[in-house]
């Protein structure tokens, strides 16, 4: 399946607040994610290699203790197993990447969309 048409897709609820339409191969999942405005991600860690780019918005994010404000068109690289966290001063849209595969983000998905 070499081509994704996201659009097609259904949303996930991620967190309160956030949702994303979300595709996974063998080794990576990849996500269009919308945040609202104000959404306060609180800190957390994976074992999920990530990179986030964000399309639109402005974010306060923060990764290993470094913060900073992110506009569209930057990414941020979060390795596995580092603190993060993250606020939302607009509304946000981002493709967001993970290796391994989300496997919690496949149960969310079997759960509820059936």
């Amino acid at each position: 399946m070499p081509f994704i048409d996201y659009s097609a897709k259904p949303k996930i609820k991620i967190w309160e607040g956030i949702y994303g339409q979300v595709h996974h191969s063998k080794q990576l999942t990849c996500a269009r994610i919308s945040i609202a405005a104000g959404i306060d991600l609180p800190e957390h860690q994976h074992v999920h290699e990530q990179w986030s780019h964000l399309l639109e918005g402005e974010m306060e994010f923060v990764v290993g203790g470094e913060k900073r404000l992110m506009k569209s068109g930057e990414t941020a690289y979060i390795p596995g197993n580092v603190p993060h966290s993250a606020r939302t001063l607009t509304d946000c849209k981002l493709i967001d990447v993970f290796n391994p595969v989300r496997e919690d983000w496949i149960e969310l998905e079997k759960k509820q969309l059936g």
